[in-house]
């Protein structure tokens, strides 16, 4: 009975060997890439901190017992019964010359459900956390909502600046990135991020890896674009070790327009900053889902989000982070339904349309 014991572990050993050596865990930091993160002012006692103090998970609940409520106590409708409506558009064809376009606006936003979405500005087009491509071990932690799925790496054109705001599973997909691989020109990201890219045969010499506040490099002075990488309340774990690579919000001014990719986290005063900064965005996509009052302090709550968005001053808002994931308790629609309630209320102007619409702004 020993001997069976014994092997049963050894075999589990190996399997988790074999598992934590899949490339989408990434790999050990490099020196040069650690001295950079040690040097930054957002790292302290060994992790990056928020600019205010951020327990991660909130109300009575302990860590476990927050994550088993979790797990044992769903609600029936956080998954649509039927398959969501989407619409298959052809991303290759849609126009990046500045001065053509259609109807009020020449640039332009296609989301892809959750936090993934393409967006043309200027003439130039982003892509922001692509998760297109559904392979182990992002499998095992969350399935797309029937009809979400039905974008591929194969459908991109190619990518100008592929924007990446941190590492959780759900922002930074090593199958899709992979595939997306030869098409993409620059990557952007917070400090830390590039040590996963570089591993899966990114260029380091068409990467540039942020900290908070600083500006794009000359690298990509071709675009006549800035983007400036800003803080969020978040935090960043691939695996184990927390905190060790920076989360980030950014800001891509181009064209005389401005648009505030928000990446995750809670409410603070950053949003206030960002007006006083920068001045009036034009186009904000916001965290608006896999909220709850567990982890307030890292996702937007519905009554954050309209104080964030008030924050802002933002002429337009299009809400992200719903509707192909449930990785909370609430229903799969409540946040769609929470952006309407806000934007009625407030006077907001809410950019809100199917998965693959295409969205002039």
């Amino acid at each position: 009975m020993l001997l069976i014991i014994l092997a049963v572990l050894l075999v589990i050993a190996i399997v988790g060997v074999i598992i934590l050596n899949h490339p989408s865990f990434g790999r050990r930091m490099s020196k040069e890439r650690q001295d950079r993160i040690e040097a930054s002012p957002n790292y302290s006692d060994g992790q990056f901190q928020n600019q205010i103090p951020t327990p991660q998970f909130t109300g009575d609940k302990s860590m476990f017992g927050a994550l088993w409520e979790f797990l044992t106590h769903r609600k029936k409708d956080r998954v649509p019964k039927k398959a969501v409506p989407v619409v298959k558009t052809d991303l290759k064809a849609l126009p990046t010359d500045p001065s053509t376009g259609s109807g009020t606006g020449k640039d332009w936003l296609v989301w892809f459900g959750h936090s993934s979405y393409l967006f043309c500005l200027d003439g130039k087009r982003y892509l922001v956390d692509p998760l297109l491509k559904m392979e182990f071990p992002v499998t095992v932690m969350m399935r797309p909502f029937k009809g979400t799925d039905i974008y591929s790496p194969d459908d991109m054109p190619d990518i100008d600046v592929l924007i990446i705001t941190h590492e959780h599973w759900d922002h930074l997909d090593y199958a899709t990135l992979r595939d997306l691989k030869g098409k993409v020109k620059h990557v952007v990201c917070p400090l830390g991020v590039a040590e996963y890219l570089e591993y899966w045969g990114y260029d380091p010499e068409h990467i540039t890896e942020m900290d908070w506040y600083e500006t794009l490099n000359p690298k990509l002075s071709a675009l006549n674009s800035k983007i400036t990488c800003l803080p969020t309340r978040h935090f960043s774990n691939r695996l184990f070790k927390r905190n060790q690579t920076l989360w980030a919000a950014f800001l891509v001014e181009s064209g005389g327009k401005k648009v505030y990719v928000g990446g995750d986290g809670g409410y603070d005063d950053r949003f206030k900053e960002v007006y006083e900064r920068f001045g009036t965005v034009d186009l904000a996509l916001m965290e608006n889902g896999q909220y709850n009052q567990d982890w307030a302090n890292i996702h937007l709550m519905p009554e954050d989000l309209k104080k964030a968005i008030l924050d802002l001053r933002v002429k337009l808002v299009f809400t992200v982070h719903h509707g192909k994931f449930s990785l909370s308790k609430h229903s799969w629609s409540e946040p769609d339904s929470v952006a309407h309630d806000i934007a009625g209320r407030n006077h907001i102007n809410l950019l809100d349309q199917p998965i693959g619409t295409v969205v002039e702004f």
